[in-house]
């Protein structure tokens, strides 16, 4: 401890303490030593700068316990006499690097206290900004079931717009599955007619709230023909007075009413009840489009012709084995390409060309006709071919086909 406390009284540059009971001996310490003691001869005054440090040496001298020293012979007098205006030591000079070292502690020590004093002062004026809270995120509770929802609908959209008037109760029973109980599941059909659903394709699903939705559904259909006029259901009177012969002859060959496949388009509303989804009222047919919205025209590209003369005849060996099946004997080594239907054969190979480029890999647009069905349809193809080489020759081979114009 009282090392440190040397160090940081040299750093700072403070005078060492002074032990008062040392500074003032008392009268009983002073008094033999007054007595047994030669009277000192009296010595020039110390310089200035010295002046303590003499005090401090005449103040321990005269303090320091031990038994009385006998005096000196007049040889060892005359070498102790220190002659006048000096100090009885030799005073050394403090090593530079010290010295800097004192000096840079010193600077360190007060840079430290002035940046404690400056934050602190800072700290008084300006108060911390309080941290910021995370942000809370709302709990929006589970999703809607959309693929239950559209699995209801589909079912529902079955059964509300097929009928049989020889059996309505079974259209009844197919609808209470999915609506609430002690709904009418009569649905507003008047019990009349014949239709039949074919296809069903469930749509997007439109979430209003409060757990409730609207599904749309496509559903294709086949039934009467718009045109067609309803039965004559009226019950003829039979004639007793003419005989069986006439009967059969009066008699005309009913025939069935024309039907024709179309295409309806449903939106089911649907709730969420007791976790499952019911269709809560009658839904409304809505229409189908006739057409798609329209769409960017493809990229043009630069077509390679001088290439795709030279490969037009390895594209038409692959799709006339394509439709057989042997597609994989003419294709690239490792390639797998499934064969197609039976029953299909190649017409033409109507246009190919090939996407300018280099390399191993090149990629270009086949337009084909293919014979099936006692029909000619023609298709797109995107066909890749890379090159195969071998000790012997090198050869352009099909390693992948895709329909459509897509990259």
């Amino acid at each position: 401890m009282s090392t440190f406390k040397t160090v940081a009284r040299r750093i700072l540059n403070l005078p060492e303490p002074r032990d008062k009971a040392a500074a003032a001996p008392t009268a009983d310490m002073l008094a033999p030593q007054a007595a047994s003691a030669p009277q000192p001869a009296v010595a020039a005054p110390a310089p200035a700068g010295l002046q303590q440090w003499t005090d401090a040496a005449a103040r321990l001298q005269a303090q320091t316990p031990g038994p009385a020293r006998t005096e000196p012979t007049a040889p060892e007098a005359e070498d102790r006499t220190a002659p006048a205006g000096q100090v009885p030591w030799q005073i050394e000079d403090e090593k530079s690097g010290a010295k800097f070292a004192v000096k840079v502690g010193r600077g360190v020590l007060w840079g430290v206290v002035a940046l404690a004093a400056i934050t602190g002062v800072r700290s008084w004026i300006w108060a911390p900004a309080a941290p910021k809270p995370a942000p809370t995120k709302a709990d929006s509770g589970p999703q809607y079931p959309v693929q239950e929802a559209q699995a209801v609908a589909a079912r529902f959209a079955r059964s509300y717009l097929t009928w049989d008037e020889a059996d309505p109760q079974a259209r009844a029973d197919a609808l209470a599955r999915d609506m609430p109980r002690g709904t009418d599941t009569t649905a507003g059909w008047n019990s009349k007619g014949r239709q039949q659903v074919i296809v069903v394709q469930p749509s997007t699903v439109s979430v209003l709230g409060d757990k409730r939705a609207r599904v749309r559904v496509d559903v294709l259909v086949n039934g009467p023909a718009a045109d067609a006029a309803p039965a004559d259901k009226g019950d003829k009177k039979d004639d007793s007075k003419k005989d069986d012969s006439k009967k059969d002859d009066s008699k005309k060959d009913s025939k069935p009413a024309a039907s024709a496949t179309r295409w309806m388009g449903l939106e089911v509303p649907v709730v969420q009840a007791a976790d499952r989804v019911v269709v809560t009222g009658q839904p409304g047919i809505v229409g189908v489009p006739n057409s798609g919205p329209s769409v960017p025209a493809p990229d043009s590209r630069t077509n390679d012709m001088e290439f795709a003369d030279r490969t037009r005849g390895v594209v038409e060996e692959f799709f006339s084995k394509y439709a057989t099946g042997e597609a994989e004997s003419v294709a690239a080594p490792g390639a797998s390409i499934p064969a197609l239907p039976s029953g299909m054969t190649l017409g033409a190979i109507r246009n190919w060309a090939v996407d300018e480029g280099s390399g191993t890999d090149r990629v270009g647009t086949a337009v084909v006709s293919w014979n099936v069905g006692g029909a000619e349809i023609e298709q797109t193809y995107r066909v890749k071919v890379t090159r195969v080489s071998s000790a012997q020759a090198e050869r352009w081979q099909v390693a992948e086909v895709h329909g459509g114009l897509t990259p």
